[in-house]
């Protein structure tokens, strides 16, 4: 994770918030690096996590979470992570044989429409236990990203309807004394492609957008590339009716195990 990251959303591990929903967004750059934060934030915070990963390789995650801190492989061992290698589990589902539902099964689908076997994997990943069994803090779903189910021929609504359902799960179920609490968190990342004809990502954006508590939109500069600035980053953190929304803009630098944020014309390669 990154402590400056931490530092400008007022949290850290052992204080992390619960029932949260929060939206990664990127436009003109690439905003993966939210993401390994919040993994490895996640996984310090001693939470169990369920990460669907569509984009990346779990080698990829590995390598990058151990310059920060942390080792999936181990998490995955202990029970902590569990990881769904979304471009493994492709070329299991067209070349093998399925003796139970696969969570991406509705790619051999016509009209593929439904994700329901992935919110089932979802749940069952993340499903309360006793008490006296628990280990974890509470329950997180990752979701890197959710571009690639509207690339893969889901509609908007399909995706909304899923995140909306992981929700109801993971973030609002509450029951003290029969052991059914879950009040985790939800984190996802959705690319904004800026085209005004791409109407399903935008009417998923703007979905998402309107029940999330917190969204950080990673952007390419307008001037183009610079060596020293690799782009700019907007927090908005969105409150219960009656409170004011409040926002935030930095820019940053991508080092190797780190992200520096400063002030628009504040770099300290300027000064």
């Amino acid at each position: 994770m990154f402590p400056e990251l931490n530092n400008l959303l007022n949290t850290s591990p052992d204080r992390a918030e619960q029932g949260k929903l929060t939206l990664l967004c990127d436009s003109k750059t690439d905003g993966s690096f939210l993401v390994h934060h919040f993994l490895s934030f996640y996984l310090k915070a001693n939470c169990k996590v369920c990460f669907v990963a569509l984009l990346q390789s779990f080698s990829h995650y590995n390598i990058v979470g151990q310059k920060l801190g942390v080792n999936l492989t181990m998490a995955r061992e202990r029970g902590q992570l569990v990881f769904l290698e979304g471009l493994k589990s492709t070329v299991d589902i067209f070349f093998q044989t399925q003796e139970e539902p696969h969570p991406l099964s509705f790619l051999r689908e016509a009209g593929a429409g439904s994700l329901q076997p992935l919110y089932e994997f979802v749940r069952e990943a993340l499903k309360p236990v006793d008490r006296e069994e628990a280990t974890w803090r509470f329950p997180v779903l990752l979701v890197d990203d959710l571009s690639v189910l509207l690339s893969l021929g889901l509609g908007a609504v399909a995706v909304l309807d899923f995140v909306h359902y992981c929700r109801a799960t993971v973030c609002w179920e509450l029951q003290v004394f029969i052991f059914c609490v879950m009040q985790g968190n939800v984190v996802a990342l959705l690319h904004n492609s800026g085209e005004a004809e791409d109407e399903e990502n935008d009417l998923l954006l703007n979905g998402l957008s309107h029940q999330s508590h917190l969204i950080l939109q990673a952007e390419g500069l307008s001037t183009g590339f610079c060596k020293d600035v690799h782009g700019q980053l907007k927090i908005l953190w969105r409150f219960p009716t009656g409170r004011r929304d409040r926002s935030l803009t930095y820019q940053y630098k991508i080092q190797d195990k780190n992200v520096s944020f400063f002030a628009k014309g504040m770099s300290p390669a300027i000064l």
